[in-house]
């Protein structure tokens, strides 16, 4: 059986997109709801590879926009899990954005999201064993 620290390691999560301009609004730029949608699908991987339970997003909470997204640009997303509760936990999502032909790189989104996990019925249960909290 694994620690707590090693399953949030293993869930730990990356995904690359390209910023094509199907994505991106009048001034060139990432749509903030394609940015969303991204940062929860990420961090639904997340949290399902943490916990191999069906999950379900709960909340999203502080999300902020720091940099434009452009198009023709890269993005990475990473999803941590940050928090483990009895039926919920945290994942925080960070979105980095770079240049196509360059090493710039930059933090452009940052966001947390609460999943809970459910069972067949769509009630609350538990994520880990009572024993391994």
């Amino acid at each position: 059986m694994s620690t707590l620290a090693e399953k949030i390691t293993r869930a730990e999560t990356r995904i690359f997109k390209a910023v094509f301009p199907n994505t991106t609004n009048h001034y060139d730029t990432l749509f903030g709801g394609t940015t969303l949608h991204m940062m929860d699908e990420v961090a639904f991987i997340t949290a399902t590879r943490f916990s191999r339970l069906k999950m379900v997003t709960v909340s999203s909470d502080k999300v902020d926009f720091t940099h434009p997204i452009p198009g023709g640009t890269l993005v990475e997303l990473i999803g941590r899990v940050e928090h483990v509760g009895n039926t919920s936990l945290k994942v925080r999502v960070e979105l980095f954005v770079e240049q196509m032909y360059s090493e710039e790189r930059h933090r452009a989104v940052s966001g947390l999201f609460t999943f809970v996990a459910v069972d067949e019925n769509k009630r609350p249960v538990r994520i880990l064993p009572a024993t391994t909290v």
